[in-house]
């Protein structure tokens, strides 16, 4: 389908040889390349900071969406859009101050995202929809690759869809967790467009390019 955006996730890409598989990632369809930054406080994992954004930069062309599952993200989104990300998403959760951190990020040149928790309702994010560029929807609890998509998710994707139809609002809804060619249908149908992937990608059996073609082809 034409209105499927892939974001295939470097977490599960090997990073000895990253630039090899961002270029085959890139020849093979994503179209953009997202990155899972965990600083082991909001959530049980750390992992890459604005060096990665910036050494993704000088490999890939291609849009950069940083998703920041850090605290207080609002003291690093400079460094981040300076490194290169084009897109920027910060949690609802435990983020007092996030319509200025959303405000921030739009004024620095990027678009910004919202993203829920699985444990987080819909409507946690219903004041918030006029300063989103997209609402990120976490289909696994966040921390870790490989995990199995959430079903009860989906109600919720569901629901988000309502609520930018309502407002109106020209958000997209991106989902992250547990995305393969089964699950990615399932979340298009509840109104998803933005498809984050990283072991459907990188760790596909037969290889990159035939991963992302499972995920291109999974939608009729």
């Amino acid at each position: 389908m034409d209105d499927i955006i892939l974001s295939a996730s470097i977490l599960s890409a090997d990073f000895a040889h990253l630039a090899d598989e961002i270029a085959q990632a890139e020849a093979a369809g994503v179209d953009w390349l997202h990155i899972d930054v965990m600083d082991g406080h909001f959530v049980p994992n750390i992992t890459m900071g604005p060096f990665i954004v910036e050494t993704c930069r000088r490999i890939s062309s291609l849009p950069l969406d940083v998703h920041l599952m850090i605290e207080k993200p609002e003291r690093y989104v400079e460094a981040f859009i300076r490194a290169g990300a084009n897109y920027v998403s910060v949690h609802v959760e435990g983020n007092p101050n996030i319509h200025r951190t959303l405000q921030t990020i739009r004024s620095l040149g990027a678009k910004a995202g919202i993203v829920l928790n699985p444990g987080t309702p819909a409507c946690a994010i219903s004041a918030l929809l006029p300063v989103v560029d997209f609402i990120l929807v976490m289909t696994v609890n966040p921390g870790y690759s490989g995990q199995s998509f959430l079903a009860e998710s989906v109600p919720k994707i569901s629901e988000i869809k309502a609520m930018l139809e309502r407002h109106p609002s020209s958000a997209l809804i991106q989902v992250d967790g547990g995305i393969n060619a089964a699950t990615l249908p399932i979340a298009y149908q509840a109104g998803a467009r933005i498809f984050v992937a990283a072991t459907a990608i990188f760790n596909h059996p037969q290889g990159i390019q035939a991963g992302v073609k499972s995920l291109r082809t999974a939608v009729k």
